[in-house]
């Protein structure tokens, strides 16, 4: 049965719900709510990860329930169709399962159950599904991986998957025409393989066509397709770019990394490190830094040490210990999540200002569009540390602690729009537009994806309700044999100005009986 979207203004308790539950923030082409950014939150469970494809999003809840949404071409999002779906929309086959861990590649999904089981749904070409074969699935598949052990962590990349085991054994399967699953000679993997690298693993992270991970000791490993520095190697270490090599560049132990479009980023105790491509200022190094061969720290985060890095295909967002969110890189369609006007490239690490308010604990990049999940910042905690450059010049006469504190819900706006001004100043400067096509991001591979347009204005639309004819038919349109949620969203109201206290709520419910 189809449930139409409906409003729902939120009571006293709805507030102390969100507050207790946090939200999920859309920015970019995510196919939710006309790619306009916006909010939503579950009105009986917890978001708890969420993880990004090239065009696809999915998202696990504190009781385990898979939500789907975003494009479907290859049947992504396993739902037994290819009807794109614009509402997250909870997959009925796996409800039984309880979801704990999903990665996304550029067509397909991977996801990990409490009971032991791989699941696996979408574009297969290259064996990416480890399924044996290299047929497309329209629904979840199970993959053979039970006798590997308990998994902590997946990753998925172009064409290819992998599984991380709590014991740091990893695991990689599909597409290795560049070496990027470090299988050596073999051009592809039809089921998981294991990637043997004389030590356990402790982190895993896939790009577009290369990959990289982290062991135990610290140590990172990259491997791939070898061109523009994306795996930070030495000269001489580029012929061994088909199995793990070791990224020498980076003397301190590494404690996580993230692969993009064609750049990396690896995180110490102390610093952030990238390398790779940065025409788009993906790799947070400042104007015209085009492309590193080896890696090179940031200079940004002196006082917020990181603790989250992300990547899409060419930007990164970066989420400190106080909880707050930086993103760089390419800015079209508003990925940033920087504001109304700031579809600009981000050539530093550029402060979120809507986020000030809330503790943002967990992001994920996709090729163009960014999720974040985020909670109301502890009111008996307000001080959050910025750093020296997040905001400049004498825009601001108020002190950050104020800022943080009762009179938060009139003054973002008079920040946002200081970061605005000082953001449209700095691109007129140094925009890479000026350079010509050459610095555009490229379309995704899929023939019918291609989109010429510019980016889609920001609407002062206050809210979409029941009654909207558009809506419906939109709303129609996106749903598939899934449980879709009941409902209840309005757009976040003015969110490119200031998030605030607003109304803009998406209650979902993926109950046994469906939304009521």
């Amino acid at each position: 049965m189809h449930h139409l979207t409906s409003i729902c203004i939120p009571s006293s308790h709805d507030c102390i719900l969100l507050a207790e539950t946090g939200a999920v923030f859309t920015f970019g082409k995510s196919k939710f709510a006309d790619n306009i950014p916006s909010k939503f939150w579950l009105k009986n469970d917890v978001p708890l990860k969420i993880a990004c494809g090239d065009e696809h999003t999915a998202l696990i809840t504190e009781n385990g329930k898979l939500f789907m949404f975003g494009s479907n071409n290859w049947d992504q999002l396993g739902l037994g169709s290819k009807t794109m779906v614009n509402k997250p929309t909870c997959v009925k086959a796996l409800k039984s399962e309880n979801v704990r861990l999903a990665a996304c590649g550029r067509n397909h999904t991977i996801v990990y159950t409490s009971q032991g089981n791989v699941y696996s749904t979408g574009g297969n070409n290259e064996g990416q599904l480890g399924l044996a074969d290299c047929e497309e699935r329209t629904a979840f598949q199970l993959v053979d991986f039970s006798s590997h052990g308990p998994i902590k962590m997946l990753a998925a990349g172009s064409n290819t998957s992998a599984a991380l085991t709590e014991s740091g054994t990893l695991f990689m399967w599909g597409d290795n025409t560049e070496g990027q699953i470090g299988l050596g000679k073999e051009s592809s993997a039809l089921s998981p393989q294991e990637v043997t690298v004389g030590r356990p693993v402790a982190w895993v992270s896939c790009g577009y066509y290369h990959s990289a991970f982290v062991t135990v000791d610290g140590s990172l490993c990259a491997f791939g397709e070898r061109d523009s520095g994306k795996l930070g190697l030495a000269t001489g270490q580029l012929d061994g770019h088909r199995v793990p090599q070791l990224v020498k560049g980076i003397t301190d132990q590494v404690t996580q990394v993230a692969c993009g479009g064609g750049h990396t980023v690896a995180v110490t105790e102390e610093d952030l490190y990238t390398f790779g491509l940065g025409q788009f200022g993906q790799l947070g190094q400042g104007t015209f830094i085009f492309e590193a061969r080896l890696p090179r720290a940031v200079d940004h985060f002196r006082k917020g040490r990181v603790r989250q890095v992300m990547c899409g295909e060419n930007h990164t967002a970066v989420i400190t210990d106080n909880g707050l969110l930086y993103t760089f890189g390419d800015g079209r369609h508003g990925k940033l999540g920087l504001g109304e006007e700031n579809f600009t490239n981000q050539f530093k690490p550029t402060l979120c200002p809507r986020f000030l308010k809330y503790n943002v604990q967990a992001v994920t990049c996709g090729g163009c569009h960014m999720l974040v999940l985020a909670k109301p910042r502890d009111k008996s905690c307000q001080e959050v540390t910025l750093e020296e450059n997040d905001v400049t010049e004498d825009y601001l006469e108020t002190s950050y602690t104020e800022l943080l504190g009762d009179t938060l819900t009139s003054t973002p706006a008079t920040l946002n729009s200081s970061l605005s001004a000082r953001v449209r100043r700095r691109e007129r400067e140094r925009s890479p537009e000026q350079f010509g096509l050459m610095f555009r991001t490229l379309p995704p591979l899929m023939s019918g994806h291609l989109n010429t347009s510019a980016p889609l204005p920001v609407s002062s639309q206050t809210r979409i309700t029941g009654s909207n004819n558009k809506e419906k038919r939109s709303a129609e349109k996106g749903r598939d044999e899934g449980d879709s949620s009941a409902v209840e969203n309005v757009m976040d109201n003015e969110s490119v100005k200031d998030l605030g206290d607003t109304t803009d709520f998406l209650n979902m419910t993926c109950d046994e009986n469906g939304p009521q």
